[in-house]
């Protein structure tokens, strides 16, 4: 679960050449660090193996704006999801033609923005949002390019809760509302259907089912030569437990540039960049030894990392400071009124007292960006180490009281 980049040096964990305890000790618990050095490799390591690729980073997996900034300036697109990411790209350089909007739901206002802030791609997932933006792009004189989503019936390989390509999923479009639009384009003059996206989920744990999805739409594209792009979006796998067996990137590699020759291709890769360039770092409040197993409570929770509590997903936990004692089944649970409330389930740990600090690994993806303030709990900082490797600065400040109630209004 470590790396070149997360690491244990004389029994420090350091995230590059910055000991972690030592942001820890400067701007407190909990706080999310990540290594820009890291996400840039994982970034060089997807463009060089799909050298023909545009790659999109997925702007859902870590929207902090220093990250976003560090990839764009290495040559990453945007896959956005909302108006929000896309005002928050531009913000930080992206230019609008290297964005691609995605989304199940986007309201008319949003593809007004998008088409207003001349986006590179629409990726389109619903018939009636062909009619939105048909419309508001003859209002701004403009075609404006778009992707159909394509649910190819795959399942793939997945948790559920992250599976889009099944029958059953809300993405996308079916092969035959795929074909019958392709084959009535003229009923959208300010639209020019230029590709079809497919994802079929997330974490996937073979090639097998991205590789079916990809035939079925070329099978689909076939008789229609103005469709050159295709968008196989995200999915590639990080394993988030030392015995967790997943497919490597080559091997994605290897399946896929075969069948993508002569096509333009984009990727939307998200957790695979930023999964494991970031750390979530807490403080242990209290322990409790009861029923057989040890409860070590933490200041961190469900409302920064949401992950365990909603996919019962999995992370390594591990001291700041190595130690080689015995260790004992653990649970790591924070101080949220939630049964759920668990950061890790079942792991082994050597015994830890009150104020000793520990990183829950593999947190730079879908961490911070699902963070919420329940229990009116204050979100936590980020730290970017920058690509230098020896310095940090904050690049999201830790909430205050001041910020629970900004946005709201007293009657009286």
């Amino acid at each position: 679960m470590f790396n070149e980049h997360i690491r244990y040096t004389d029994g420090k964990l350091y995230c590059d050449s910055v000991m972690v305890d030592s942001i820890a000790a400067e701007i407190g618990t909990p706080v999310y660090i990540y290594s820009l050095s890291r996400a840039l490799r994982n970034l060089r390591r997807i463009q060089t193996l799909f050298p023909e690729a545009h790659v999109h980073f997925s702007t859902k997996s870590n929207a902090n704006l220093a990250v976003l900034s560090a990839l764009i300036g290495a040559g990453a697109g945007i896959d956005a999801v909302s108006a929000g990411e896309i005002h928050k790209a531009l913000l930080v350089g992206a230019q609008a033609s290297d964005i691609v909007f995605a989304g199940v739901g986007k309201t008319r206002e949003e593809l007004e923005y998008a088409i207003r802030q001349r986006v590179g791609w629409i990726n389109v997932e619903n018939v009636r949002e062909l009619d939105h933006i048909n419309s508001i792009a003859a209002v701004h004189g403009r075609t404006q390019r778009v992707a159909l989503r394509l649910n190819p019936d795959v399942t793939a390989s997945t948790h559920p809760y992250i599976a889009t390509g099944h029958s059953y999923a809300k993405f996308g479009l079916t092969a035959e509302v795929v074909r019958d639009i392709l084959a009535n384009q003229s009923k959208y003059p300010g639209i020019q259907i230029e590709g079809l996206h497919i994802h079929i989920g997330s974490q996937l744990h073979d090639t097998a089912a991205t590789q079916r999805a990809v035939e079925i739409a070329q099978e689909i594209i076939a008789p229609f030569p103005t469709i050159k792009t295709l968008n196989i979006g995200g999915g590639l796998p990080v394993a988030y437990s030392p015995d967790e067996v997943v497919p490597a990137w080559d091997d994605f590699a290897a399946v896929l540039r075969p069948l993508l020759n002569g096509y333009q291709v984009i990727l939307e890769p998200g957790r695979s960049i930023v999964a494991d360039a970031g750390l979530l770092v807490c403080e242990a409040l209290y322990v409790k030894k009861q029923a057989g197993t040890t409860i070590l409570i933490v200041d961190a929770s469900m409302a920064e990392l949401i992950r365990p509590a909603l996919y019962e997903a999995h992370h390594e936990i591990v001291p700041l400071v190595e130690n080689q004692g015995e260790q004992h089944i653990t649970q790591v649970v924070g101080p949220v009124c939630e049964s759920s409330d668990l950061l890790g389930k079942d792991l082994l740990l050597p015994d830890l007292q009150p104020g000793e600090r520990l990183a829950v690994l593999n947190a730079g993806a879908y961490g911070m960006v699902m963070a919420s303030n329940y229990n009116q709990r204050l979100r936590p900082p980020e730290v970017v180490v920058r690509e230098d490797g020896n310095t940090w600065m904050i690049a999201r400040r830790r909430e205050t009281w001041d910020d629970l109630t900004r946005t709201e209004m007293m009657t009286g």
